[in-house]
């Protein structure tokens, strides 16, 4: 999976995280003081003490990492670096009711750090698409090619959102089966919908060409700023979602069995 780029760190973290300590590191923050250490220092420190115990105890540790970003944000609150290791931690604790809690506490920021505003636009849209699942599905756009795409006026088809870009090397290596699945199941009422996170629409439309990829393609050319990603918070590709035959938005995590998961979608009625 392949992550909007933050800092080694954060992208270890929204991957894989297993953390735990025997000390807490909140504990080691910085405190107010008149004169603080400079933000880098004491950031560089934190994250060679995470990444040590990334490799333990994954509950004590994202435990901690809530802590440490707490206290980070209390210290150096125009800082982007913090608010991304809260993000991080939200979407890796079990406990669903403080991740919601944490998400809404990041959409409700108010900065003028440009980075900083970036997480809140993407802590918005995660918050859309968690109320979007079991919902109707608000995407519609002019494809490349020129064909007006809308999954409103596409129900009693199965749809599979393909977030993606010809750059993620993920994305390409599960191609092979997305375009297996199509050629199965596209004649018994399965689409396709790609949003391409490319920044080179030349480059985007050789390369669908060339792996015959048929089905639309969304392309504002924004990359990782892709609208659409940005409107449902998609931090990370590949990323799968089905929407079923009544237009509802009913699996996020697509890329598991997909073809077993669209077998049964087609099945409903």
């Amino acid at each position: 999976m392949t992550s909007k780029p933050s800092s080694a760190l954060a992208g270890f973290l929204l991957a894989c995280l297993s953390l735990s300590s025997t000390t807490s590191l909140a504990e080691k923050a910085p405190k107010e003081e008149v004169s603080k250490p400079p933000f880098e220092e004491i950031f560089k420190k934190q994250e060679v003490e995470l990444l040590a115990l990334i490799k333990t105890d994954r509950e004590k540790g994202v435990i901690e990492l809530e802590k440490v970003a707490n206290q980070l944000i209390e210290d150096y609150p125009e800082e982007a670096m913090p608010y991304v290791w809260l993000n991080a931690f939200s979407r890796m604790t079990p406990d669903e009711e403080k991740s919601l809690k944490v998400m809404k506490r990041l959409a409700a920021l108010k900065s003028s750090n440009p980075d900083i505003l970036s997480l809140v636009e993407r802590a918005k849209g995660e918050l859309k698409k968690r109320e979007s699942l079991g919902k109707p599905l608000d995407i519609s756009f002019t494809a490349l090619g020129g064909d007006k795409i809308d999954l409103s006026k596409m129900k009693g088809k199965v749809v599979i959102v393909d977030f993606w870009a010809t750059w993620c090397g993920p994305c390409i290596a599960v191609l092979p089966e997305l375009k297996e699945v199509y050629r199965e199941f596209n004649p018994q009422g399965l689409e396709v919908v790609g949003i391409s996170l490319d920044s080179d629409e030349g480059k985007l439309k050789k390369f669908t060409k060339d792996n015959d990829m048929p089905w639309p393609q969304y392309y504002d050319g924004l990359g990782w700023q892709n609208r659409l990603a940005v409107k449902f918070g998609v931090g990370s590709i590949p990323a799968m979602w089905i929407v079923d035959k009544n237009g509802n938005l009913a699996d996020l995590n697509a890329g598991s069995d997909l073809p077993g998961k669209i077998k049964k979608f087609l099945a409903q009625e």
